[in-house]
């Protein structure tokens, strides 16, 4: 099968690409710049230098491919557009890869949710996530214009990718704020739970959903759950830091920017992925960001 994955250089798109590899599909991969070209070409992926605003690339990949799988952007609407549209009445799958702060509130980090959802779980989407709820709406419609769409809502991914990326998007920066400051921190109170998922349990996901998941469905993508707290008193132990610390949100924001701070760090987003498993038959294998942080996590020498 030959697939096309834009994001190919990220730590999603990469380590799905890789695991892709593995079972012996032919990737070509969406990367913006010649440096990932060559990174990712030495991983057997082979390069289509481009940005999703090329839309005439995106349209002649998709329909050369027999599958495309979307791990640049969860908010990009003109390339999710523009790759539907090249697929439209052809029955192939789309996997687009979202992102389960789509449910996330305004918590701040002050307070943690009773609420866990699955996918048919009423949510009331707040302002700012509103535009990616619309576009996950849009994908599982296309289902209706012929298009095997599928959407892979991963919550935190935790652990080192599997291609030219080796770091995701949310423990890291928390690891690099630690490390430069000397304090690692936590925005509020630090009481807001996120779930989790190990990327090496992802990646099978993306393969499982692939062969077997249906035309216009939904997974959410976790393996257990932790508060942000938590999580940072492992990284100060992890670094050998003193005792983790709160921050007030105006404070992360100029850190980290305001929807990192908010919806990535202040949020809660607790799901359940048990239809994944029902339906798909994932069967995650690592429980315990904790053991991860503590033992396998990767630090860059201050």
């Amino acid at each position: 099968m030959n697939l096309f994955i834009t994001g190919a250089a990220g730590f999603i798109g990469g380590s799905v690409a890789a695991r892709l590899l593995q079972e012996g599909f032919q990737v070509r991969g969406l990367v913006r710049t010649q440096e990932q070209a060559i990174r990712v070409q030495q991983l057997g992926i082979t390069p289509v230098i481009g940005t999703l605003e090329d839309s005439e690339v995106l349209t002649h990949e998709a329909k050369r491919a027999d599958a495309v799988i979307n791990a640049a952007s969860s908010d990009h609407l003109a390339s999710v557009e523009t790759l539907l549209n090249a697929l439209a009445g052809s029955g192939k799958a789309f996997i687009h890869t979202s992102g389960s702060s789509v449910i996330g509130d305004d918590a701040r980090g002050e307070w943690k949710s009773d609420t866990v959802f699955a996918e048919d779980t009423p949510v009331t989407v707040v302002p700012e996530k509103a535009p990616r709820a619309a576009l996950d709406k849009l994908i599982r419609d296309a289902a209706q214009r012929g298009v095997r769409s599928v959407i892979l809502c991963n919550t935190m991914i935790y652990g080192t990718g599997l291609g030219a990326s080796p770091n995701s998007v949310q423990i890291p920066p928390l690891v690099a704020q630690a490390q430069k400051s000397g304090i690692a921190r936590y925005v509020g109170q630090g009481v807001n739970v996120w779930s989790n998922v190990h990327i090496k349990d992802v990646v099978e996901l993306y393969l499982l959903a692939l062969k077997n998941a249906p035309a216009g469905s939904f997974y959410f993508v976790e393996n257990g759950e932790a508060s942000y707290a938590d999580i940072v008193a492992t990284i100060a132990q992890r670094l050998q830091l003193s005792a983790s610390q709160s921050w007030p949100v105006e404070e992360a924001i100029k850190e980290w920017g305001y929807g990192h701070a908010v919806y990535s760090f202040g949020s809660n987003s607790r799901v359940t992925a048990d239809k994944a498993r029902k339906e798909l038959g994932w069967k995650p294998m690592h429980a315990s960001v904790f053991d991860w942080i503590a033992n396998d996590m990767q630090v860059a020498a201050r």
